[in-house]
C-alpha cells in the first residue's frame, strides 16, 4: 500500500466531481488553479525574494566596479553584501510545496485501480488523445495535441526566460533552464502534462502582475 493511496483517492473524487459540471481537463485546471491559490502566500514571498536577490546582484556588481582597485576593501564590502543576500530556498518553496500535489495526480492517470475500483478517468480524452497516455506516445497517435501542448509549454519558457533577462538575469543556463519542462513533458501523461502547463503559466501570470503593481525593490548603496 502506496502512502499515496489515500491523496490519489482524494484527487480522484475531486476530479471526477468536477469533471461532470466541467470537463476532465477543465477539472485538471481547476484542481491546479485552487493549488496555486492555496499556496499564494509562498508564491509572494518567493517573489518578494527575487526581488531582494535582483537588488542584492546590483549591489554586488556596483561593488566591485567601485573597489576594483582596492583589493582589501573590496573584499570587506564583498563579504558585507554576501551577508545581506539571504537565502535562495525561498524561491523553491511554491515548486517544493506542489510536490505532493504533482505526484498525486501523476499517479491518479497512471494508474489503472483506484481505491481498488477501475480507474474511469482514463477513458476521458483531449481531442480523442487518452489522458492517460504519456506525451511522448501522443507524437504519433494524437501529433496535434501533443504538438500543440509542446508549443504552448514552448512559449511559457520562452516568456520565463524574457522575464529573467528583464530581472536583470545574465545566465546562460538560467535562461535555457526553462525549456527543459518542455523535455520533461515527453515523460508525463497528458493530465498531468495540463497541470505542468497550467501552473507554469500561473507563475508567469502571477510574476508579470507582481512586477506590474509591487514597488521595486531599492538598492542601499554602501
Amino acid at each position: 500500500m502506496s502512502i499515496f493511496d489515500a491523496p490519489v483517492h482524494g484527487a480522484y473524487l475531486v476530479v471526477s466531481a468536477l469533471g461532470g459540471p466541467l470537463h476532465t481537463v477543465g477539472a485538471i485546471i481547476a484542481f491546479t488553479l485552487a493549488v496555486r491559490a492555496l499556496l499564494l502566500p509562498l508564491s509572494l514571498a518567493a517573489l518578494r525574494g527575487e526581488r531582494r536577490r535582483t537588488a542584492w546582484l546590483t549591489r554586488l556588481r556596483e561593488i566591485q566596479d567601485q573597489h576594483k582597485n582596492s583589493p582589501k576593501r573590496l573584499e570587506r564590502e564583498m563579504a558585507k553584501a554576501q551577508a545581506e543576500g539571504g537565502s535562495l530556498f525561498a524561491g523553491m518553496l511554491p515548486t517544493l510545496a506542489q510536490a505532493p500535489f504533482f505526484f498525486v495526480l501523476y499517479r491518479l492517470f497512471l494508474s489503472d485501480t483506484v481505491a481498488g475500483q477501475p480507474n474511469g478517468l482514463l477513458q476521458h480524452e483531449l481531442f480523442g488523445a487518452p489522458l492517460g497516455e504519456r506525451v511522448a506516445w501522443l507524437l504519433g497517435a494524437h501529433p496535434l495535441v501533443a504538438i500543440g501542448l509542446l508549443l504552448l509549454l514552448a512559449a511559457t519558457a520562452h516568456w520565463s526566460g524574457r522575464l529573467a533577462v528583464r530581472a536583470g538575469t545574465t545566465s546562460v543556463l538560467a535562461r535555457l533552464l526553462p525549456y527543459a519542462l518542455v523535455v520533461f513533458s515527453l515523460f508525463l501523461p497528458l493530465a498531468t502534462a495540463i497541470y505542468l502547463l497550467t501552473t507554469t503559466a500561473w507563475t508567469l501570470a502571477l510574476r508579470a502582475v507582481y512586477d506590474a503593481v509591487a514597488p521595486k525593490e531599492v538598492v542601499v548603496r554602501g
